[in-house]
């Protein structure tokens, strides 16, 4: 017999991510890397154990191969536990075969045996897709000061971007009287950050009665959080200040990124406090020439730099060689970029070699877009790829 737990999270990881085109070819969008020696989903995860949250279950869908390999048993966040821990759901094995998700509700209501078997009280719902860090424990308890059937997070953002986002209208008291879901003119800023907290009985009873809805989208913003508002439940935003962003777009990742460069003291990775986990294994120092230059960069372990980089993250393993330029750009681990090669406002995913002398994307004040190259592709010596390129293959 299970022992009860006060709250439960269940992290959506299973979208195909596919406004990360090549990045997401092989790989889960939670599973992309980040800052040089992180994946996506580990801000997520490092926030559930941080703020006492135990029992988490990780639903998987598209290529979940990656992720499911590098969550593992969950050690290196602490959540490998006998009772508890970390547990991957892919889509329910029914009599009848695989039932697809067919969307973040439907994924939940497929899952609702695993929530229920710890008899959980409040039940978090999670995105593995954002960078930010976040105390949970602090959100449920003003969840439950609220006496909420429905806590949303919400963050301020500008009112020219509020059309991008689920927008909460509230009273002053931060009860939500109405839900707009990416409104053409939002009367409010406060933007859904994608994060719940529901009383486990009202999340069943709603979850139900959308699953048997021939015409619902099966999805939280869509159909769940406007049916609660609608039948008059008691549903509260809970503000958030800090960093926070949504990585899903090619030109976000790259930003985000280049924030660990700048100064955003809330996306300080090396707060012992507060620490982000990840399973990052490397056995070798940074090597830094003597006719290299390094400036305002990022470099993991494991790195061989002869050459040029500036205002750049780089991963694993990377090599840059001798007469190579390197600038505003995210190279993953393994990547190298051959003698005399420049690569500008760019993102390289793992496994790419880049050809002596050739030219990758272009300055970011003049570049339409980020250039992006696949995992595993060779650019040939003194190949020229133009800027906001996504190349799969050559």
């Amino acid at each position: 017999m299970f022992r009860k737990k006060e709250c439960v999270a269940m992290l959506l990881a299973g979208g195909q991510g596919s406004r990360l085109y090549v990045l997401t070819t092989k790989t889960a969008k939670p599973a992309v890397s980040f800052g040089g020696k992180y994946r996506i989903i580990d801000f997520t995860l490092s926030n559930c154990v941080n703020s006492g949250i135990d029992t988490v279950g990780v639903l998987t869908q598209y290529q979940p191969l990656v992720l499911n390999e590098y969550i593992g048993n969950g050690l290196p966040w602490d959540l490998d536990r006998t009772y508890g821990g970390v547990k991957i759901l892919p889509p329910y094995q029914g009599q009848n075969g695989a039932d697809w998700y067919r969307g973040t509700a439907n994924a939940i209501y497929q899952n609702l045996e695993f929530i229920n078997r710890y008899d959980a009280e409040y039940v978090l719902v999670l995105s593995g897709d954002h960078i930010y860090k976040m105390d949970y424990a602090k959100m449920l308890r003003y969840h439950k000061k609220m006496g909420a059937d429905c806590t949303i997070a919400v963050i301020d953002v500008p009112i020219e971007e509020a059309s991008r986002f689920g927008i909460m209208s509230t009273n002053e008291d931060n009860s939500i009287y109405k839900f707009s879901e990416k409104p053409k003119e939002p009367d409010s800023t406060k933007a859904s950050m994608g994060i719940y907290i529901f009383n486990r009985k009202k999340l069943v009873e709603y979850l139900e009665a959308d699953n048997a809805d021939p015409n619902s989208s099966y999805d939280f913003g869509k159909n769940i959080i406007p049916t609660m508002l609608a039948a008059g439940e008691k549903m509260y935003a809970y503000p958030f200040e800090g960093y926070w962003k949504d990585v899903g777009t090619i030109s976000s990742l790259w930003e985000a990124n280049m924030d660990l460069l700048g100064t955003q003291p809330e996306l300080d990775l090396n707060d012992e406090s507060w620490r982000i986990f990840s399973r990052h294994y490397a056995d070798a120092p940074q090597y830094v020439g003597p006719d290299a230059s390094v400036v305002n960069s990022s470099i993991t372990e494991g790195c061989e730099i002869e050459g040029q980089v500036i205002n750049c993250v780089l991963g694993t393993g990377v090599k840059v060689e001798r007469g190579a330029l390197v600038k505003d750009s995210v190279l993953m681990d393994n990547v190298t970029v051959g003698a005399g090669a420049e690569v500008t406002y760019s993102i390289l995913a793992p496994e790419v070699t880049v050809g002596n002398g050739a030219r990758l994307g272009a300055p970011k004040e003049v570049a339409a877009g980020v250039t992006v190259v696949g995992e595993g592709v060779t650019v040939p010596a003194g190949r020229v790829i133009r800027d906001n390129e996504m190349i799969a293959e050559i």
